[in-house]
C-alpha cells in the first residue's frame, strides 16, 4: 500500500508540473479571455487516460501501481477541474457568459469525444 500512496504521489507532483508548464507556455503565445491552458491540460488528459486505460488492460503483466502511478497521480494531477471551474466563475462574474458557456461545452465535448475515440475498440 506504501507504494501505492508513492507512486500516486509521485505522479500527481509530476502532472501537476505538466499542467503548470502547458499554462505558462500557453500564456507565451495566446492573450485571448479562452482559458486555452486549462483546456488543453484537461483533453491532453483525457486522452492520456483513455489510452492508459487501453495500455494497462493490455499490459497485465506491469505492477499496478505503474496504473495508480499515470491515472490516478498523473492524470489527477494533470487535469484541472478545480481550475476549470474557477476560470468559469470568473468569466461568468465578469460578464462573459457566452465565453464561460463555450468553455464548458467545448471542453466537456472534446473530453468525452476523446475517451469514445480512443477506448471505442476495446
Amino acid at each position: 500500500m506504501i507504494y501505492t500512496a508513492v507512486a500516486i504521489f509521485l505522479g500527481g507532483g509530476l502532472g501537476s508540473l505538466a499542467r503548470w508548464i502547458i499554462s505558462k507556455s500557453t500564456l507565451a503565445f495566446y492573450s485571448g479571455s479562452f482559458p486555452l491552458g486549462t483546456f488543453l491540460s484537461n483533453t491532453i488528459s483525457s486522452a492520456l487516460l483513455a489510452t492508459g486505460v487501453l495500455f494497462f488492460s493490455y499490459r497485465t503483466d506491469l505492477s499496478e501501481n505503474w496504473r495508480f502511478f499515470l491515472l490516478t497521480g498523473f492524470c489527477g494531477g494533470f487535469s484541472t477541474f478545480s481550475t476549470f471551474s474557477f476560470e468559469n466563475f470568473e468569466l461568468i462574474k465578469t460578464g462573459n457568459w457566452t465565453m464561460a458557456i463555450l468553455n464548458i461545452l467545448i471542453s466537456i465535448v472534446c473530453c468525452i469525444v476523446l475517451l469514445f475515440a480512443i477506448i471505442k475498440n476495446k
